[in-house]
């Protein structure tokens, strides 16, 4: 597939995103894009990640567990929705 097919069928996932969710897909384009742009090629993409390393070492077991519980409920609703989305269109 060209770049140009895919950036078209970009804009059709897009165009299919509720009015009421549109603003979450901007936020998530945009930071990403804003990401490449200052990235440096081939630098310190490593010690950038490793930067985080124990970031949270110092949080409560019980806090943390919390936070991991709701990023496992998030992910699967997210890709219920997609899922769903994706049965709506085919």
């Amino acid at each position: 597939m060209t770049t140009k097919e895919m950036r078209e069928r970009l804009i059709d996932e897009i165009r299919g995103i509720p009015d009421t969710r549109v603003a979450e897909v901007y936020d998530l384009i945009h930071f990403f894009r804003m990401g490449l742009e200052k990235a440096v090629p081939g630098g310190g993409s490593a010690a950038d990640l490793m930067s985080f390393a124990g970031s949270w070492s110092d949080m409560p077991e019980e806090a943390f567990s919390s936070l991991a519980t709701e990023w496992q409920e998030r992910r699967k609703g997210a890709f219920a929705r997609r899922r769903d989305h994706e049965a709506d269109a085919g």
